[in-house]
This record gives structure tokens, sequence and C-alpha cells, in this order.
């Protein structure tokens, strides 16, 4: 789940609340995964689960809330689980781990109609069943923190901490799609052995179906031995290895390059091809059946014309162009567009056109889409 944002407590409302503790029901979760308790001044309480009767202390006081720290456990939720990850609680990558896949899919249902009632003031004539994917090894795209800490020796390779702006040192990755999740430790290890590795603040992980791609944000020029290194690291894990020394455009791979990276869209018979620092749906499974339902939902035929925007690199536009007549996709990123094109000419897939817009800005009647 996306951070809620907070507005900024005063000096004094974010000074420590050490105060007693007290008992409550929780009513809900935030956005964050946290337990709303609705005592007095509403108090989120990390690691509570909505029934659950509760022991907490509030911990820290803001304008419109406090957070809490959970005490004791009085009675469990029947959807509570062990989390699987050994990390989780203190790593930021998953917030519901302690919560069971059914209700987790439950809980983000009960946002998204809470979301439209009060922020849209809508109400949908009718709900879908939610679609959901395989809960574990499923995370495709993600992006690594990578911090040398000189108190521990040691270079750490993870997301966030939960509730601290420090990466999480993590020795291995549930929800990562392999080989990743299982790389995380020794990569650690590898990078602590580079000249640079004080000049390495973030991985990209991209993986495709034909290969795995890690992008190496680094600051500073790696030696001849910090090369061969990466090189041999590489070649152990049958990995493909990316420096980026700038913007996106200095993304250059450490070997000649190899075949493109692509990923298929089985049910749509489409192959497509991306860069590693290309947007792509994190959950591949989930991909394909959101394509399924939009097409099952739209009815497409011969006649029909699609208008598909901010399309990105033809994901929807592409798969969805086997049923339609005319299909369009809008894109505001230029090199995307450009992939969209290529995708849809080797899927020899002619009804698609491909357009770059400033999605942001009112249309212009005088554009061709």
């Amino acid at each position: 789940m996306s951070p809620a944002a907070r507005s900024a407590p005063s000096p004094a409302e974010a000074r420590s609340a050490e105060a007693a503790a007290e008992t409550a029901t929780v009513s809900g979760l935030t956005r964050d995964g946290e337990g709303v308790v609705r005592a007095g001044k509403t108090v989120f309480v990390a690691g509570a689960l909505p029934g659950e009767r509760i022991r907490f202390r509030r911990t820290r006081r803001h304008r419109q809330h406090d957070d809490g720290e959970l005490l004791e456990l009085l009675s469990a939720s029947p959807e509570r689980v062990a989390p699987r990850c050994a990390h989780f609680g203190v790593c930021g990558g998953c917030a519901l781990q302690h919560l069971s896949g059914a209700a987790q899919l439950a809980a983000k249902e009960t946002e998204l109609r809470d979301t439209l009632a009060r922020v849209g003031r809508v109400e949908p004539a009718s709900w879908l069943e939610p679609l959901a994917g395989p809960e574990w090894g499923y995370r495709r795209r993600a992006r690594l923190g990578v911090k040398f800490v000189h108190k521990k020796g040691c270079v750490v390779v993870g997301f966030r901490e939960r509730a601290a702006p420090y990466v999480a040192q993590l020795s291995r990755c549930e929800v990562l799609t392999a080989p990743v999740g299982e790389l995380i430790a020794p990569l650690a290890v590898m990078l602590g052995e580079l000249s640079i590795r004080e000049q390495l603040p973030q991985i990209e992980v991209a993986v495709a179906d034909n290969a795995t791609a890690l992008v190496l944000r680094v600051l500073a020029i790696p030696s001849e031995a910090d090369l061969a290194r990466l090189r041999e690291f590489a070649a152990a894990h049958r990995l493909r290895l990316y420096l980026q020394p700038g913007g996106l455009d200095s993304v250059r791979e450490l070997e000649p390059p190899g075949e493109p990276l692509r990923y298929a869209l089985a049910g749509a018979g489409v192959e497509l091809e991306f860069a590693p620092t290309d947007f792509i749906q994190v959950n591949g499974a989930v991909n394909d059946a959101l394509i399924a339902r939009a097409g099952k939902l739209l009815e497409l035929d011969g006649s029909s014309s699609l208008l598909d925007l901010y399309c990105g690199l033809g994901n929807f536009t592409l798969a969805l162009a086997r049923s339609a007549g005319r299909v369009v996709g809008v894109e505001g990123e230029g090199a995307l567009i450009e992939r969209a094109r290529g995708n849809a000419a080797r899927n020899r897939i002619a009804n698609a056109e491909f357009h770059r817009a400033d999605l942001g800005a009112p249309p212009d009647p005088a554009l061709p889409w």
C-alpha cells in the first residue's frame, strides 16, 4: 500500500508521549496497514488488526491522530496469520503479512469503497469480484535501496524500514520473483567488496521471461577490479547487470547488449519487449487477469474503436487490439511510444497506432486521436 500523506506535527505534538497503557478494540485499517483505534483521539497501532482487543500505549502525537505501540494482543482476529518473512515489521516493503490473503483483498476493497463514497461521492451500481494472484514470489519489478553502514561494516540491501528512513537489512525477500528474492544477501556481500560501495544508492530490479536484469545506480566510476567482480557475480547467478551513472538515458548493459527483455501475454498471443527501467505491471499473473477482465467487459469486435490513455509499452493496447477494429494508445514518454510501436510491428498488429501527448493538459481537438 502507498504511504498515506500526513500533516507534519508541531514540535510539541511530535514529542513522545509516555502515556499509560490503554485497552481498546481495533475498528479498521489505515492505508499503511495500521490498526485504527477510536478511543477518544484516534490512534494508529502498527501490527493490530480489525476486531482485535489490544493493549497499547500512545507514543507520538499528531494533530489529527496519535501513533501507538502494540503492547499485548488480548484477543486475535481469526484472519491473523504468522508472517512468512523474518523481516516483517521492520522492512517497509510489506504491511499486511500478518493478515490472510483473502482478508487483505477484502480490506483493499473496503478502502476503495470508502474512498469512492467519501472523496468521489459515488456508489457503483455493482461490484466485480476482485482479481487474485500468487501471494509469494510474484513481484517482478522493484527498487531496492543500498547503503554501506560503517557501524555494521557492511552493505545492506533492501526496502526502506517501516518506521525509519533507513534501508532494512534483508537476507532474502519472500515477495520478489526468483531468483532475486534469494539473492539479497549474496548481492550485499558482493557490493561490499567494491571500491564504490559508498557510491551505489539503489538497484532497479526487472525480471523478464528471458532474463533477470539489475540496474545499479552508480555515483562514481567503477574500477577495473569492480567491473571484474560484477561480471563474475552476474555469470554465477545468470543475471544481466546494467550501470546507470546519470539519468535514464545513461543506462548501459555491463556486457555487450544481449537480446531485449520481454514478457508474454499468453492469453492474447502477444510478446512485449521492454527496457529494464520501464514501468511494467508488478504482478504478471494479475496483469494477465486484468487484461482478460477488460476484454470481457468491453465486449470488443471488429467494429470497436478503443482509446488507451497512459498506454506505456502497449500492455493493454496490443492485447486488446486482437479483438478490436482500431486501437489508439497515448503516452507522454517518447521512449515508451517508440517501444510500443516496435512491439506492434513485432507482433504484426496493424490496427494499433500510438501517439505522444501531455495527458495532464486539456486535449487539443486538432490531435489525430
